[in-house]
């Protein structure tokens, strides 16, 4: 399916729904028509619509009605009521995109009733800033092209892959939860620099350009983390004499443990 001439309808247009419209809109993959994005605060929908001259309302079934594909990103709490809500619009002929943690294809397949396209999509928090990771993975009665249109919404604010629906909880503890990690790594960072003497203007600064220079470095092609670690690692110099201490503490083994129980949590939220 081409996205020309097609109708999206975002049911939800928070953070991460309206990312996406600004990143399509922006890329020129798709025209101010062709987006309708729905959200139950009036206030939002308004902001959307004057923002970004789309067609934004508080009615889901409406909006489903007059769309080709509908991107779902709601909360995973929220799903059933809002599927209830829209169900009778949904033709064979759409296309649903659900972006909802935890929430496998056959249960949306089956709240929808009847043999709905459904591709499930776990993005990442980056993709707010055209930097996400997302794994994509069809339902039952989704096609290649299903996948195929899928990775070109998602792709307007990110990398994608594709994995079987299996894999997703795998995928969600590591890229899903994976900024959180960052985050978390970089906020360390920041108070070693401050106990050492620094500023906390200074420590941000300088913690922040180093892992976006990391990162970078590490994007390269045939780059490896394990050799680029090695080479600013000097025998007997700053770098080793900090690595030993996150050696000694057995610091990768906390981070498979913790990828471990974001795993294990996030079957139990799908009721695998």
């Amino acid at each position: 399916m081409s996205l020309q001439n097609k109708t999206i309808a975002f049911i939800g247009a928070g953070n991460m729904g309206g990312a996406l419209i600004q990143a399509l809109l922006r890329a020129g993959t798709v025209t101010n028509d062709q987006l309708i994005a729905t959200d139950v605060a009036p206030g939002r929908a308004d902001y959307l619509a004057k923002s970004f001259g789309i067609r934004a309302q508080t009615d889901n079934a409406a909006a489903v009605d007059a769309a080709d594909i509908i991107f779902l990103a709601v909360k995973p709490q929220q799903m059933s009521e809002v599927l209830e809500g829209f169900k009778s619009k949904v033709s064979n002929s759409k296309l649903v995109i659900s972006i909802a943690a935890g929430v496998p294809t056959k249960r949306i397949e089956s709240e929808l009733g009847g043999n709905p396209r459904v591709v499930r999509v776990m993005p990442n928090t980056p993709a707010i800033v055209g930097a996400g990771m997302a794994a994509l993975c069809k339902g039952e009665h989704a096609t290649a092209e299903d996948l195929a249109t899928a990775e070109e919404i998602l792709g307007a604010v990110g990398m994608t892959v594709r994995t079987e629906e299996r894999f997703l909880d795998a995928v969600t503890a590591l890229s899903g939860s994976g900024p959180a990690y960052v985050f978390y790594v970089a906020e360390a960072m920041m108070r070693a620099g401050v106990e050492a003497g620094l500023t906390e203007d200074m420590a941000k600064k300088l913690t922040i350009q180093t892992v976006v220079g990391a990162a970078k470095l590490m994007s390269k092609r045939g780059a490896d983390p394990a050799e680029l670690r090695r080479k600013v690692t000097s025998p007997g110099g700053t770098t080793e004499a900090a690595l030993k201490v996150m050696r000694d503490r057995q610091l990768t083994e906390i981070f498979v443990e913790a990828v471990k129980a974001a795993e294990k949590r996030s079957r139990e939220l799908s009721g695998a």
